[in-house]
């Protein structure tokens, strides 16, 4: 069964960066298009960042410029470095497949806050 860690998450000032990682247990990695969600209290969990199993990638119009995600298929890993971080981006930060099959289950997810 496939497991998602992830971490990276931390308080940060507002302008400040930060990088997340998930690291993904289970075979099936390499095959999936890989995301970044987050959900903020209140709110519903949205698709921030997304890769393709081939490196092509998408962002929301409201991280564009300023997250950059990454994946390393042999590792196993999925990064999103996030850049000029607002407070509007504290949220909980996930990582999951981006497929229309569905969802691996979900990690604990990493908390940014950003403070203004």
């Amino acid at each position: 069964q496939v497991q998602l860690v992830e971490s990276g998450g931390g308080l940060v000032q507002a302008g400040g960066s930060l990088r997340l990682s998930c690291v993904v247990s289970g075979s099936t990695f390499s095959i999936n298009a890989m995301g970044w969600y987050r959900q903020a209290p209140g709110k519903q969990r949205e698709l921030v960042a997304s890769i393709s199993r081939s490196g092509s990638t998408n962002y929301a119009d409201s991280v564009k410029g300023r997250f950059t995600i990454f994946r390393d298929n042999a590792k196993k890993i999925v990064d999103l470095q996030m850049n000029n971080l607002k407070p509007e981006d504290t949220a909980v930060y996930y990582c999951n497949a981006d497929s229309p099959l569905g969802y691996y289950p979900w990690g604990q997810g990493t908390q940014v806050t950003v403070s203004s």
